[in-house]
């Protein structure tokens, strides 16, 4: 991953996404924000116990530096749900979505679990989910490509996939694994209650159609990161990653509709 920074402000980019001008996205760190104590900084997080109204202004600095139009999130439950963005008032519970709305920035909150981006380039078709441990194994990524599928045309061997840092190896320890991790997986586990979750994301993302070289995954634990990323097993309570993605639009952004006022839009 390429580290950048503009003014307080760090982030991380995919470098398998770098060839593709239109296509805006940012693994940002907790560095720069207005959030204070655990949050500190950039929380981009809601419900975690920070002052809203500086999570607003902390997705505002990030809105305004990807220069997208909005920020569309959903209300994240560990669950599988995607949806196509803009999302509609009563649909916000997901942990996925895909656009191909230039402008509509998609924003995913994480500490520990894995922020996947998706982008075909043929459809120009986007794609950005919220992988914990439950939708890995449940494999969300799977129901991501489906629905970008059905939406959009995609086929998995033309879309390039980013898996953002994340809860690795050296710090995914189940206790209960035998209750919580189905027996299909045991076989990454690389040493006793310790599972590889970036190893179980990539299995199934190959699995699912999608090629070798389209597919990067940080090799970051955000466990073993504290000075750059939150982490709710080391910290909680604390606040949350973002991770956003934005096409770039064709048109002025006076030509963009702005979605809503609604929470799930900022």
């Amino acid at each position: 991953m390429l580290r950048k920074k503009r003014g307080s402000v760090e982030w991380l980019e995919f470098e398998i996404f770098q060839e593709f001008p239109n296509l805006k996205h940012a693994v940002f760190t907790r560095h720069g924000g207005v959030s204070e104590g655990p949050f500190a900084s950039l929380n981009a997080g809601g419900g975690t116990g920070d002052d809203e109204n500086k999570i607003d202004l902390n997705r505002a600095k990030i809105r305004k530096l990807l220069g997208c139009k909005t920020l569309v999130s959903g209300k994240q439950v560990h669950g599988i749900q995607v949806r196509l963005a803009p999302l509609e008032p009563g649909n916000e519970e997901c942990d996925g979505l895909i656009t191909q709305t230039p402008g509509a920035g998609l924003l995913i909150k994480h500490a520990d679990c894995q922020a996947v981006l998706f982008y075909d380039p043929l459809e120009k078709g986007l794609g950005l989910i919220h992988a914990g441990w439950r939708g890995n194994v449940q494999n969300i990524y799977g129901e991501a490509l489906a629905h970008m599928r059905a939406a959009f045309g995609s086929k998995p061997e033309n879309i390039f996939v980013g898996v953002s840092p994340s809860l690795g190896p050296c710090c995914g320890q189940f206790i209960h694994y035998e209750k919580e991790i189905p027996r299909p997986f045991w076989s990454f586990q690389i040493r006793p209650q310790y599972f590889d979750l970036w190893e179980m994301a990539r299995s199934q993302l190959l699995q699912a159609g999608i090629l070798p070289h389209h597919l990067e995954i940080a090799p970051i634990c955000t466990f073993c990161t504290p000075a750059d990323f939150y982490s709710y097993r080391r910290d909680k309570p604390t606040g949350r990653n973002a991770t956003v993605a934005c096409l770039q639009s064709t048109r002025s952004p006076s030509g963009i509709k702005a979605h809503c006022g609604h929470n799930s839009c900022i």
